[in-house]
């Protein structure tokens, strides 16, 4: 029992950073992986007299691979989840260390990973910065050149569409809906304020996902 309470405890605390986040593996996902293997680990070592304890800790090792590959998902050419994937990897083995009785183990690697997740993230976008992806949905007056009056309002801030969808609305307005790529340091009031340059463009909608939360702005 007192295995298992360590588990849940340092898978809490790796789960609560990851909640924190907003990522699809939070508090109850992650603690809930670390109790599990530390169990299965309990089961194999103990449970099953005159085998190999190694099987079943080997089965945790590529079984805990469907979770992480339910928060992995591709988008426009872009993998995300990868970091909670592998969050989630990094937690069973703390669970395994932890019904082991490996507890400096444990404990040790928890800090470890907290400081991936905490202290690399500020440097990796401080040296690394990446473009942005944000989602524009807006209702323009019908032209010929309805997706270039968008195209440069979004060329004078280093922003570019990277797909359209247009939707008729009636015999004088249409729906478009951009996917656009924005560079790192521009923000969504930036990009709001340019689009409502656009002549004729009302009911703004701006969905964009930052690195580190999801903001969102309309009009």
């Amino acid at each position: 029992m007192l295995r298992l309470l360590v588990a849940l405890i340092l898978g809490a605390v790796v789960g609560l950073e990851r909640e924190r986040q907003e990522r699809a593996a939070g508090l109850r996902t992650v603690t809930m992986v670390s109790l599990g293997s530390c169990l299965f680990t309990i089961i194999g070592a103990y449970g099953f007299p005159n085998t190999d304890p190694s099987r079943v800790a080997a089965q945790i090792v590529t079984g805990i691979g469907f979770l992480g590959a339910g928060t992995i998902f591709l988008r426009k050419d872009l993998v995300r989840g990868l970091t909670t994937a592998a969050t989630i990897w990094a937690v069973a083995a703390i669970g395994m260390a932890a019904g082991t009785s490996q507890y400096i183990i444990a404990v040790f690697t928890t800090l470890l990973i907290l400081s991936v997740l905490m202290v690399l993230k500020p440097i990796e976008r401080r040296f690394f910065k990446r473009p942005n992806e944000a989602q524009v949905s807006m209702v323009v007056p019908r032209t010929d050149g309805e997706i270039e009056a968008v195209r440069e309002p979004l060329r004078a801030i280093g922003a570019y569409p990277m797909s359209v969808r247009i939707h008729e609305l009636n015999d004088t307005e249409d729906r478009l809906e951009i996917d656009v790529g924005l560079p790192a340091e521009r923000t969504t009031s930036e990009l709001l304020r340019q689009l409502r340059t656009v002549q004729g463009a009302k009911q703004i909608f701006i969905s964009r996902e930052l690195i580190e939360d999801r903001v969102r702005a309309g009009n």
